[in-house]
């Protein structure tokens, strides 16, 4: 029995990107049913939305940070 997958809202960039990463090497290989490849794909587009929206979560902190330096040394 295996057990489900993490819910995507809870992995952190690293985990997200490390599933996705495993997540197309199975759709390469074309072992898997039409039905699990496409269920791997919907798991995939998720991940791949996650990891974009923690990337923006990122640089919206990074500019935060630079724009209160900039103002603070000016």
């Amino acid at each position: 029995m295996t057990t489900p997958p993490q819910p995507v809202e809870q992995l952190s960039y690293e985990e997200a990107m490390r599933e996705l990463e495993d997540i197309i090497d199975r759709l390469e290989t074309a072992q898997s049913s039409l039905q699990e490849s496409l269920d791997l794909f919907e798991r995939g587009q998720a991940l791949a939305q996650r990891c974009a929206a923690l990337l923006d979560q990122a640089e919206l902190r990074v500019r935060q940070v630079t724009t209160e330096e900039d103002a603070g040394a000016g």
